[in-house]
């Protein structure tokens, strides 16, 4: 086994600390590799069990924990059943490390406790990082490959295991999973109106195992927001399961991603506002966090929880979604996808996800997107043929969906190598001559599939990697142009100023004029009710026919805001507003 898994894997093999009237001298912390967790359990006395009969709701405890760079990470306890209270630390670095303990025991109430932690392989937890990007604690670059498989929690252990040794196989990065799962789930997760303590315990042998071997653990918090309700009916149960929650889960490499959907459930906005603001206060490492939608989670970034984009990207449609959104929001996009979509996904500026079994496309993908420069990679528009993403004047990747005509691509002028990869069976074919000047054409090698090229710089890509630089060049996002006068398309449809939710209504976007870089044009179609449920997807396209949701707010009469994204194809974004009032 390497050395970076033993790593990972000691800690649950180390004695556990139990802290009866004093704190020992003993720390069962003491050399624990730095980006693994540590429990230190407390026992309460007799007296104090006898003043806390109901430790999940009536006793809060919490370490201050501060690394060698004096770094502060705030870690709430958890409740592990009978008198057992956990605080669950991980040092996210080598060095001496120091926690004290506040909260409701006033026998350990301001106690310190000092450990050294042992250097590790461990690239750390994932946050983002250069706008749309990722990377690790040691600052390196973290390549997003996600696997779904929302009931691994609650399988028999040998099936868990042969699905986890099946993610790392196909080499994705992430797995996504439901902790507290549907109504069957509810008699499993909880019991007598708390946690049930012999789930959880088995779940932090599966996250921790999942940890284990690289894999960050997307942690869905429930199904939908109606299960998350069933569970903690009151603002004051689901803080009280907040704080279990990141106290228990925090301290491992995982991401938060709230619900499968949230659209169509009244109130949803609201709910998972509270939750990611109580996420955000409770969870001392500060992982990512967002939520699963059935289009977009978007609409909630404005609600300022949110750390990154969940977006559905299935459909063709999903691209105009996609693309202007990521000229929109400097967060970094996930795509939830299949494999036909997957290079949709890459062109579209999104980290993919799977949902479904196309596993030997995803380890093609990871392959070959692991030797670029994933972490500095843009939709890039000066192409014809294809769509691509850009790293300009290092690496240009053109996915190629339908092979007909010679596609071109302009380049900075260097000399380049060209190669062409099948993304069924992951053969790449290398062009013998390199490419030296600034538009390149070529003709994929047959037209029987899709194809992806790569024109690349290899030796200066090659130099760039071993640099301890992360990002070459800045990202900056573009301003939106709202000017009237310099907006080239007009909003003709629809022409009505009231509209009735759930009847279809015809749309349409018309060119002003005509120019080369109109020749193709992406449309974006809002509607958002000020002061509701947040914005949504009414349609993608010049035109077509929508329909207005009945879940933009709760009171209705309503005034929705209508806002068209166009974007052209050089990359310009524009935008242009209208009003309508709704009613059922």
């Amino acid at each position: 086994m390497p050395r970076y898994w033993r790593a990972r894997l000691a800690p649950a093999l180390l004695p556990v600390l139990f802290l009866a009237g004093r704190l020992t001298a003993q720390n069962v912390c003491e050399g624990t590799p730095a980006g693994s967790p540590c429990d230190v359990t407390i026992e309460l006395t007799g007296a104090e069990a006898s003043a806390h009969p109901d430790p999940y709701r009536d006793l809060e405890l919490h370490a201050e924990l501060r690394s060698p760079q004096f770094k502060t990470y705030w870690i709430p306890a958890f409740w592990d059943g009978d008198r057992k209270i956990v605080l669950r630390l991980t040092p996210t670095m080598e060095g001496q490390w120091t926690y004290k303990i506040t909260g409701g025991l006033a026998r350990l109430d301001g106690k310190e406790e000092t450990f050294h932690a042992a250097a590790s392989d461990a690239p750390g937890f994932v946050h983002a990082a250069n706008v749309h990007h990722w990377q690790t604690e040691n600052k390196k670059a973290h390549l997003w490959l996600g696997d779904v498989a929302d009931r691994l929690g609650f399988v028999p252990r040998a099936e868990f295991d042969a699905r986890l040794a099946q993610t790392v196989k196909d080499k994705f990065t992430h797995l996504r999973l439901s902790v507290l799962g549907g109504p069957a789930e509810r008699p499993t997760v909880f019991a007598g109106g708390r946690p049930n303590t012999a789930y959880f315990d088995e779940l932090d042998r599966r996250l921790k195992a999942v940890n284990g071997f690289g894999v960050v653990a997307d942690l869905m918090i429930a199904d939908t927001p109606s299960d998350l309700i069933a569970l903690a009916p009151d603002a004051a149960a689901r803080g009280l399961l907040i704080r279990y929650l990141a106290g228990r889960y925090g301290p491992l490499n995982v991401t938060w991603q709230g619900v499968r959907e949230f659209e169509g459930y009244p109130g949803s906005r609201e709910l998972l506002k509270e939750i990611g603001l109580a996420l955000q206060k409770m969870d001392g490492y500060g992982h990512p966090r967002s939520t699963n939608a059935r289009r977009t989670s978007a609409p909630l970034l404005a609600d300022g929880w949110m750390t990154f984009i969940i977006e559905r990207n299935t459909e063709p449609g999903d691209d105009e979604t996609a693309q202007i959104e990521h000229q929109l929001y400097p967060v970094p996009f996930v795509g939830l996808t299949t494999a036909p979509r997957l290079w949709d996904a890459m062109a579209d500026g999104q980290y993919p996800v799977f949902e479904g079994k196309q596993e030997f496309e995803a380890k093609i993908w990871y392959d070959f997107v692991s030797g670029s420069r994933h972490w500095e990679l843009e939709p890039y528009y000066d192409v014809d043929g294809g769509r691509a993403v850009a790293l300009e004047g290092i690496e240009y990747i053109l996915y190629v969906d339908h092979p007909g005509p010679p596609v071109e691509i302009e380049v900075e002028h260097h000399g380049y190598d060209v190669a062409w990869l099948n993304p069924l069976n992951g053969e790449t074919q290398w062009e013998k001559k390199k490419y030296r000047g600034e538009h390149y054409t070529g003709q994929p090698p047959d037209n029987a599939h899709p194809w992806v090229l790569r024109v690349s710089r290899e030796g200066t890509k090659e130099s760039m990697l071993r640099s301890y630089y992360f990002e070459s060049k800045d990202l900056a996002m573009q301003e939106v142009e709202s000017d009237a006068d310099k907006v080239v398309y007009q909003v003709v449809k629809p022409s009505s100023d009231t509209l009735k939710v759930g009847e279809p209504v015809e749309y349409q976007a018309t060119l002003k004029r005509q120019t080369r870089a109109t020749r193709s044009m992406l449309y974006l179609w809002e509607g958002e009710v000020p002061g509701g449920e947040g914005f949504r997807v009414l349609g993608n396209g010049a035109h077509g026919t929508m329909r207005i949701p009945d879940d933009l707010t709760s009171t209705y009469p309503a005034n929705m805001v209508m806002r068209i994204y166009g974007l052209n194809a050089n990359g310009k974004l524009y935008e242009v507003g209208r009003a309508a009032g709704i009613s059922k």
